[in-house]
């Protein structure tokens, strides 16, 4: 289940803020896990030491340490805990952004096991949280080249990405992220837009890739010998590999390669004014002028 500090029942909440408290704690119970929003130097160590886990980060150099976490915690942000039959099964971390904004960074966000719904159920809670205390949005950054997280972020949530940063935190030294270059999307997740409201609901939505006999496929194959860019009227496609972690370990110019091409392809999409708004299970990124939110 999901469980926060009280401030009101959900009955006394605006319908928005309450149809987001029970999607949550739906999300929670069909992962079999309860959430919490915790400030405990102790439990925020154990969390920071799951982060380390899950980005292989050599001792010492935790993506987020727990002095760090109880400081956001403190600061009137928010770090979100699920805790599953097994213990710790995933957090969130997240800040309030630039005063006026109405908006929420979510500085990291892990679940050791994938595909459990224990992430939906984190983002979910993140959301409720954040419209209790009156932001609108929340926005974070993810690897483009990720596409189980392209996945998760622009269909399974509903957010959009209309920036794409170039080596957005210069060189990492983990498990994950070291030897190549950090370029980031930045997504945007609308707490209240019609995307993130039937995504809270737990709607399955099928992307299907390009129909490559009827869009213009770009001759220029991609690093692995195969179409990877297509237009077709006010859009753009563009496929990223299905693994670039196993990538960059088994062929690390090859990673390089994939880098380059999806920079080069997305970058001035969105300078155009395209945004990426869904990434189809066969790995195609679709860039689209329509109206997300």
């Amino acid at each position: 289940m999901f469980t926060s500090p009280p401030t009101s029942d959900d009955e006394g909440l605006p319908e928005g803020m309450a149809d987001a408290a029970r999607h949550a704690e739906a999300a929670a119970a069909a992962a079999g896990v309860r959430i919490q929003e915790v400030g405990d130097p102790r439990r925020l160590r154990a969390v920071a030491g799951m982060f380390a886990e899950v980005w292989e980060s050599p001792p010492g150099q935790d993506p987020l340490a727990g002095d760090v976490l109880r400081a956001i915690a403190h600061s009137g942000g928010a770090v979100h805990v699920a805790y599953g039959a097994s213990g710790l099964a995933g957090a969130t971390a997240a800040v309030f952004g630039p005063p006026g904004s109405r908006g929420v960074y979510s500085l990291i966000a892990a679940a050791p096991y994938a595909d459990r719904g224990v992430g939906f159920a984190l983002k979910l809670a993140q959301r409720a949280w954040a419209l209790r205390h009156g932001a609108t949005s929340i926005a974070w950054t993810f690897d483009p080249l990720v596409r189980r997280n392209a996945r998760f972020n622009l269909v399974k949530l509903g957010a959009v990405a209309r920036e794409y940063l170039p080596d957005f935190y210069g060189p990492l030294d983990d498990g994950v992220n070291t030897g190549d270059e950090t370029d980031r999307f930045t997504a945007q997740w609308s707490l209240t837009g019609a995307r993130t409201a039937e995504a809270a609901r737990a709607r399955q939505v099928t992307v299907e890739g390009p129909d490559l006999a009827v869009v213009t496929v770009d001759p220029a194959p991609g690093p692995d010998g195969r179409p990877f860019l297509a237009r077709g009227a006010g859009s753009v496609w563009c496929r990223i590999p299905e693994d670039i972690v196993a990538v960059r370990r088994a062929d690390p110019a090859l990673a390089a390669l994939w880098r380059t091409a999806v920079r080069e392809a997305i970058a001035p999409a969105l300078a155009d004014g395209l945004a990426a708004t869904a990434m189809s299970r066969d790995g195609w990124y679709h860039l689209t002028r329509e109206e997300t939110q």
